[in-house]
């Protein structure tokens, strides 16, 4: 439990967006993504999702967790007969999903709708920590988290004062509340022991912060050995001991969700975008932000809008 409690510490939780959406027409995402977390609550209906088992449905009252940075089938609404890609899903968003300001109560003349809410949850701010655990998504059975989420929603959507701090102490509690049902149900077991080496050891916090700091420079293996003061030959090898990756890839991570993060938030040009996270090459940039996310950098820019209709 002791190592329990140093995770949620750890935590740097923030508030992305909460929506609430009506599935105007049936339609299939062959593989959805995004790099945040996802929490969705069905209200009415059912959405379903694909795992290592197979096809999902999850109904009315459950909530569907998808893992930031994971890709997964997510079909919205019943008897989908529509699939499309991440990419073309995007473009084409508001012919299938509906976003609007309402209260809690379902509209009975729509068949399917849902609460949305996207939040980041990282390890001392650098590590994605579900991302980080390599888990599929998963269905969540619980009245307290159902309770949590609609109080976000709404708290999400008030004008009082303090709205914004609720809204950060709610998805604090959101987090936490997912951690726990984890834990009590035993779900990943062998992904949260292996986890815990982020807490043990100072020299892979030390190059996390690093990264962080430092993630438009040079992050060779030459630099990141002498960050944790060991040999350059050795630091690859190290690093993938404790995180189950290389550290090239997780730099490459860490620049492309620094990259989603500046296309969400400022009106940079793609090519000041692609120098800021550490890319000369704005063509390569751009290559290597397809690759990962299906979509090119722009349309991301776009689905982001269209997200916040």
């Amino acid at each position: 439990m002791e190592d329990y409690n140093k995770i949620i510490e750890s935590l740097g939780v923030r508030y992305i967006k909460a929506k609430s959406i009506n599935v105007k027409q049936a339609v299939t995402v062959t593989n959805f993504y995004d790099v945040e977390n996802t929490a969705v609550f069905v209200k009415s209906g059912k959405i379903s999702f694909e795992d290592s088992t197979g096809i999902i449905d999850v109904e009315e009252g459950e909530v569907l967790f998808i893992p930031g940075g994971r890709k997964t089938t997510l079909t919205y609404g019943t008897n989908a007969k529509i699939k499309l890609s991440n990419e073309e899903f995007v473009t084409k968003k508001e012919l299938y999903l509906q976003s609007h300001v309402q209260d809690l109560t379902s509209d009975p003349s729509v068949k399917d709708s849902m609460i949305v809410i996207t939040f980041e949850a990282k390890v001392f701010n650098s590590v994605n920590f579900f991302a980080s655990l390599d888990i599929e998504p998963f269905v969540v059975k619980s009245d307290d988290i159902n309770f949590t989420i609609k109080q976000l929603f709404l708290e999400s959507k008030s004008e009082e004062a303090g709205s914004n701090r609720i809204v950060k102490l709610k998805t604090e509690q959101l987090v936490v509340e997912i951690i726990r049902y984890i834990i009590k149900h035993r779900l990943f077991v062998e992904q949260l022991a292996t986890n815990s080496t982020y807490f043990k050891d100072p020299r892979l916090i030390d190059i996390f912060n690093y990264i962080k700091e430092n993630i438009n420079g040079d992050l060779s293996n030459k630099v990141l050995a002498g960050v944790a003061n060991v040999s350059e030959d050795y630091v690859g090898q190290y690093f993938k001991m404790l995180t189950g990756i290389n550290p090239q890839d997780y730099i490459e991570y860490q620049r492309m969700e620094e990259a989603v993060n500046l296309l969400r938030t400022t009106k940079n040009s793609i090519r000041d975008i692609g120098k800021q996270v550490g890319y000369k090459d704005t063509a390569y940039f751009c290559r290597r932000f397809k690759m990962m996310f299906g979509i090119p950098a722009g349309k991301m820019r776009r689905r982001e809008s269209l997200m916040n209709l």
